[in-house]
């Protein structure tokens, strides 16, 4: 099941989106509104429309997104770092969310802000607490594609994330949140104006995603809607103004976002 949030004529909704493959085309699928929200069983309303005729939001809204650092060993030894020996965690705040077609703002401070495409788990349980590992899956509601926008000028100054990667618009998420998926092996690419930037595979991570869900729940309690990014392979690259970049995970879709200037 894909879960969107979206606006249509009457306000903003959840809603499943229905249809063939997104490889098909948009126009091939249509959204169907949901009673209230995702996190317990779906009542449709009846309303329902093609999917180019809505406009698309962040498919969720968390109370926090959590980072995972150097995640993949190829990206750890681009910049230069080790591999840690438990997973490295930071926080994005809420306000840095943004959804699919949302433009990236580039602050004037940093001159050097750079793409990150990774898989994102949404949780879906009610205060996800000190998860074993092997019950760690049960607390997903579905997965979904994100960009870590990173100023990676602002990282290397700091020594830590929080300015870096807390910038508004610096977490795009979506299209949809695909509730019927496995991620264990599945290709997370990023595309920069039609060049391929990045072009790794999930089963590369240092942890994977149980592991990051059971460690992330042993620091903090995880709410439902709450994002976990997992970590990006090799090959992040600079963006700047009047580019598009697309982050891809397979089996989820595409998530591209316009980037100009914070005036």
């Amino acid at each position: 099941m894909r879960i969107a949030r979206f606006v249509h004529p009457g306000g903003a909704a959840f809603g499943v989106v229905e249809g063939g493959s997104p490889e098909a085309g948009l126009d091939s699928l249509t959204v169907a509104e949901i009673e209230g929200h995702p996190f317990g069983p779906i009542q449709f309303t009846g309303q329902r429309w093609a999917l180019p005729d809505v406009r698309l939001l962040s498919p969720i809204l968390p109370s926090k997104v959590v980072g995972v650092g150097r995640n993949h060993a190829a990206h750890a030894a681009e910049l230069g770092n080790d591999v840690p020996a438990a997973p490295l965690i930071f926080l994005k705040p809420s306000t840095a969310v943004i959804g699919p077609a949302d433009a990236i703002r580039l602050p004037p401070d940093s001159h050097q802000v750079e793409h990150e495409a990774e898989l994102a788990v949404v949780i879906g349980a009610t205060g996800a607490r000190d998860l074993p590992a092997d019950r760690a899956l049960s607390a997903v509601l579905g997965y979904t594609c994100a960009n870590d926008v990173t100023a990676r000028d602002q990282q290397k100054a700091d020594v830590q994330f929080t300015r870096a990667k807390g910038h508004d618009s610096f977490c795009p998420i979506g299209p949809w949140i695909e509730t019927d998926f496995d991620p264990s092996d599945v290709a997370v690419r990023c595309e920069v104006d039609g060049e391929v930037r990045q072009d790794g595979r999930t089963r590369d991570m240092v942890f994977d995603v149980a592991t990051l869900i059971s460690y992330v729940s042993h620091v903090m309690t995880l709410l439902p809607g709450d994002v976990i990014l997992t970590g990006t392979p090799a090959g992040v690259g600079p963006l700047v103004a009047g580019q598009r970049v697309a982050v891809s995970v397979e089996g989820i879709g595409t998530l591209t976002n316009p980037v100009i200037a914070r005036s």
